[in-house]
């Protein structure tokens, strides 16, 4: 998913833009004079004033913000329009701290007009209207803000957007706003408004940016720990919204799913690169624990062999979080018999000297382990080509095979490297890997400048076990939910697909010389359980996704933006699934937490081979 950051990148319809902090330019802008803000803001998402001055413009003040790059203050005309669909708040960008203005002042503006695209063009995102370089004149003080709208279950429609337009790319900018019909246009509708939400359920914890996410709508495909389900392209929930504050980020409070900020939440409606449509608080509501404990799965039984995926998030031993991750394995995974981890870093994490070995970090990973009361591990991965597989620079991300010995045998076959690939060949009639550890595929352009499939042969209880670590693709570059263009693109699916489909004929390869070979295909797949890259991946039923055995309600691994969604995955050969000895959880011990360890959840997997 895509990273945060502090710049501001601006995109504007008639403007040029020398710097993140430098001030916008114009040249000869028409005028248009005695305009109120509903008229600034007209009935589509594009302003008609766009790249006008304007003077004069009337409105009480309803937030300041003070922080960050996007510094400047809400104003809203006290005296609203009969049309629904023009909101009366207006963004006034300042650039840098106002001065002499404060919430209640009745002020004129005088500025232009743009359309500020968060993220840039080639993001997607919607564009903020904003007056720019301004001159403002304070007329009285004390005055009421205007009284805040309610957005609630009751005024937010359920269809999420309509389509775009064909002519425009799929972008609905031009569209007149439909409030009362699209959750997308009733949040336009009321861009740069005082609003509140009351007694709302938190569906996405709270950030390091002291962010979180609540939903207005709690029946809408909730979960039994709080939490708001994302199971299809076509059901985006939209009681969702992310609140921020306009107050210290000290005083934020620490949120995790499932519990409630009670009573009202107030200020202006923003919009922004990392979540779209957000309330930027003046009062925040009072939080209330309702006291969410982290998962534990039950231990696998003698005859059983316990798989997990775990994304470890960047793990390097400059990192504080081994003891924490130890535990997490130990106490709430039950030392599984072999788990594929993701995102283990080098030797020196981010640090880029070509170091590419990650026997220091797995050193002192195996030894929190142990520490935590576990078995001592063993394990195996392929170190990969210096920055060859994308994630942090120089941090060298790669997949391990972290393994109990006193419960499950590696078969070590040499040969295995960056770039050797491995085959399947037959060993007295069964199954084999030609390399183990080895990678999938590594020199295809599927796997171009990202983590290269780890395969390995293990034995449980005479019985050979083929295992196949993945970390796909990430999301980052897909067009957001809340994009422009309806319905969004998801261009980071192209590779996906392809590295599914090299998975898939590696898998089917091992299906066609021995039928009922056990095989376990697992990992970050950085796509959801209905998605095309999992029917690539499960083909005509050489692999089956395992989290489908689970309720739907139960389908989950990570939290974004307040959705609740299957990333990690762990999918299945016939052999496996045929008689339904397996059990599969979702141990949810990161993603619903403001203090994770990591954004990913651990799957485990139970089986008799």
């Amino acid at each position: 998913m895509p990273s945060k950051s502090s710049a501001r990148l601006a995109a504007l319809t008639v403007a040029a833009v020398c710097s993140a902090a430098s001030a916008v330019l114009v040249t000869s802008p028409a005028h248009a004079d005695s305009v109120r803000i509903h008229d600034i803001q007209g009935d589509t998402r594009m302003s008609p004033y766009v790249g006008k001055q304007v003077t004069d413009v009337t409105g009480i003040v309803t937030g300041i913000r003070t922080y960050g790059s996007s510094r400047g203050f809400w104003i809203q005309d006290p005296d609203p329009d009969a049309d629904p669909a023009t909101s009366e708040g207006v963004f006034v960008f300042t650039g840098s701290t106002p001065k002499g203005v404060a919430v209640g002042d009745a002020v004129t503006v005088s500025g232009t007009v743009t359309e500020y695209v968060p993220g840039g063009t080639s993001s997607g995102n919607q564009s903020l209207t904003e007056i720019t370089r301004p001159t403002f004149t304070v007329v009285s003080s004390g005055n009421p803000v205007p009284a805040a709208t309610s957005i609630d279950a009751a005024s937010v429609p359920a269809a999420y957007a309509p389509a775009g337009d064909p002519a425009a790319n799929g972008s609905v900018n031009a569209l007149p706003l439909r409030p009362s019909a699209y959750a997308l246009d009733h949040y336009e509708s009321l861009e740069g408004m005082n609003v509140r939400v009351s007694d709302t359920r938190v569906v996405g914890a709270t950030d390091p940016y002291a962010e979180l996410w609540v939903t207005v709508k709690p029946w809408e495909n909730p979960n039994r720990r709080g939490g708001t389900v994302y199971g299809s392209y076509d059901a985006q929930n939209t009681g969702r919204l992310q609140i921020q504050s306009l107050g210290r980020a000290a005083d934020f409070p620490d949120a995790n799913v499932g519990d409630t900020l009670t009573g009202t939440t107030t200020g202006p409606l923003d919009f922004n690169q990392y979540g779209g449509y957000t309330l930027v608080a003046n009062e925040l509501g009072t939080l209330r624990d309702n006291g969410l404990r982290r998962e534990t799965t039950r231990e696998q039984r003698a005859g059983e062999l316990a798989v997990a995926t775990y994304n470890v998030e960047n793990l390097d031993p400059s990192d504080d979080t081994f003891a924490a991750h130890a535990a997490a394995i130990v106490n709430n995974l039950k030392s599984p018999d072999i788990v594929s981890l993701e995102e283990i870093q080098d030797n020196n994490g981010a640090t880029d000297d070509g170091t590419v070995a990650a026997d220091a970090t797995m050193a002192e990973l195996i030894e929190a382990i142990e520490a935590a009361g576990g078995p001592r591990y063993d394990w195996r991965s392929v170190d990969p080509a210096d920055k060859a597989d994308g994630g942090q620079p120089g941090g060298n991300i790669r997949q391990v095979f972290l393994f109990n010995p006193d419960r499950v045998s590696f078969t070590d076959r040499a040969g295995g490297d960056a770039t050797t690939a491995v085959d399947v060949t037959r060993v007295r009639g069964k199954a084999a890997l030609t390399v183990s550890p080895g990678r999938v595929d590594p020199t295809s352009e599927a796997f171009e400048n990202s983590r290269k499939p780890l395969a390995g042969e293990f034995v449980f209880r005479g019985r050979t076990v083929i295992v196949i670590a993945n970390h796909f693709a990430s999301k980052g570059g897909d067009q957001s939910l809340t994009s422009q263009y309806q319905p969004p693109s998801r261009g980071s699916e192209a590779q996906r697909h392809l590295q599914a489909k090299a998975v898939h004929d590696f898998t089917a390869k091992i299906l066609k010389t021995q039928k009922n070979a056990d095989v376990v295909v697992l990992g970050d797949i950085n796509d959801f359980e209905f998605s095309e890259t999992t029917e690539i991946l499960e083909g005509d039923g050489t692999l089956w996704s395992a989290v489908k055995s689970l309720p739907e309600s139960e389908r989950y691994s990570y939290v974004y933006q307040g959705n609740s969604q299957v990333l990690d995955q762990i999918l299945i050969s016939p052999s496996i699934r045929r008689d339904r000895t397996f059990s599969y959880d979702s141990v949810h011990i990161n993603a619903e937490f403001h203090d994770q360890i990591s954004d990913h959840d651990p799957q485990v997997l139970r089986f008799r081979p």
